[in-house]
């Protein structure tokens, strides 16, 4: 084992470090190490491009992909289907459960863009395809047990991990308005109408089950709470601010000065001398009536933009107050979800697709973001921009990544059918480490 990771066990055992930063010292240590997997590999049954790929959230075991040749495919990522004649091998190949390919009676008849898990339960999944449908999937049966006509090719469907009051599927196709899919009624929840072309990407909010994020062929990035008419929010890249803003810890610390101060303030409001402050939405008793309109309502943020061009690709950090995205303009761009603003992050030289969605991948403290830059997928420094690592491997243009929380492990799928696996560097010592025989004692037999 290396050294660093010894120290960080020696520090955990000394009571220095608390259990939580131990664990993500060593998720992130393990990130850093991450290389073309050199102990298993993922066959791929699919003879077309690799379009999107997902790991389960409940077990962290089952990876979806979807492809080109209008197939699906399910693999068990952890363990391979030969895993008795493999036992003693240092290098194990993953082969799908199964594939729901043209020659299923109920398959898509073109291009799967788009495949997605039930976020609770691995016993359903959903599919959105250019043939201008959405299935619901039995994953124990492969029957499709809800289908959704949608107006136009689908680009992208999402389902928010955070529900608990509605079984809504978000897509996104090249129609204007994105269509919200109730899975409990198998009919169509309501439409949200405010893109003037296509919707290439749909993200739901990691704060909040009634908010859906979407960009659009327009160049614009919409906020909507689906409880209301109209969306509250359009992200203006003309609007920005320097960085990020500080944790929410150390903006609540208030010294004794500043709290003096503040009750000081406090009582010249009340004395009525000083700028008068209202809570956010409320309209003073007095003076001129002010009507605060909704922001999907004023013309001129209406038709704001975030990118030159398409956006491809979104990805929400996983405490949803800031919102990557991508575009057809080769630019990243990292927003301040609050506030709206653009926060100047530069990521370092990017060339991106532009003519199809990109899927974006983040590490669970969302320091780092994996994109799919051509035939590579770079790492960038989410709050610097910098390039952290450049992973080489796809002969061919990378279109989805995946990075499974629970191991560490980067999963990229591309135009050259090929689905790879990126891991932590793991050394001959840990190969030849593996095994039961390390947990026997001496005596036993």
């Amino acid at each position: 084992m290396h050294t660093h990771v010894w120290k960080q066990i020696r520090d955990r055992e000394g009571g220095r470090v608390h259990a939580n930063h131990f664990a993500n010292r060593i998720k992130s240590y393990r990130t850093s190490q991450l290389q073309l997997a050199n102990h298993k590999d993922i066959v791929s049954p699919h003879k077309g491009a690799i379009n999107s790929l997902q790991i389960d959230s409940t077990e962290g075991r089952y990876l979806l992909s979807a492809a080109s040749d209008a197939s699906v495919a399910v693999y068990d990522v952890q363990r391979s289907a030969s895993a008795a004649s493999e036992a003693a091998a240092a290098f194990s190949k993953h082969r799908c459960l199964f594939v729901v390919d043209k020659q299923h009676r109920q398959a898509h008849k073109y291009a799967v863009s788009t495949a997605i898990w039930y976020p609770i339960d691995t016993g359903l999944f959903v599919t959105g395809s250019y043939d201008h449908h959405i299935n619901v999937w039995d994953t124990n049966t492969t029957q499709v047990v809800v289908n959704f006509k949608m107006p136009g090719k689908v680009h992208r469907t999402a389902m928010s991990n955070l529900s608990t009051s509605h079984m809504l599927i978000a897509a996104g196709t090249e129609d204007v308005q994105v269509r919200l899919c109730d899975i409990a009624s198998g009919a169509f929840a309501h439409t949200l109408s405010g893109h003037r072309d296509g919707v290439m990407t749909v993200e739901w909010s990691n704060s909040s089950e009634w908010v859906l994020v979407t960009g659009g062929c327009d160049g614009a990035i919409r906020f909507w709470d689906i409880r209301r008419a109209g969306c509250f929010q359009v992200l203006d890249q003309s609007q920005t601010q320097f960085g990020r803003r500080p944790p929410i810890l150390k903006r609540s610390t208030i010294t004794k000065d500043s709290s003096t101060k503040m009750r000081g303030t406090q009582k010249k409001h009340a004395n009525g001398s000083g700028s008068r402050q209202h809570p956010i939405g409320r309209v003073p008793s007095k003076g001129p009536m002010k009507q605060r309109l909704h922001p999907g309502m004023l013309s001129t943020q209406d038709r704001a933009t975030a990118h030159y061009g398409a956006v491809t690709g979104l990805k929400a950090t996983e405490d949803g107050m800031y919102l990557l995205s991508a575009g057809s303009d080769s630019r990243l761009r990292l927003w301040d979800v609050q506030s709206g603003c653009d926060t100047l992050v530069n990521f370092e030289t990017v060339r991106l697709q532009i003519n199809k969605p990109l899927q974006l991948a983040t590490t669970q403290d969302s320091t780092l973001v994996f994109v799919p830059c051509m035939r590579s997928v770079k790492a960038f420094d989410m709050w610097s921009g910098n390039t952290y690592t450049i992973l080489r491997g796809h002969y061919e243009c990378v279109n989805c990544c995946w990075f499974n929380q629970q191991d560490q492990e980067l999963y990229t799928g591309g135009n050259d059918r090929q689905i790879l696996l990126w891991s932590p560097v793991r050394s001959i010592d840990d190969e030849m480490g593996e095994g039961p025989a390390e947990d026997q004692d001496s005596w036993s037999s």
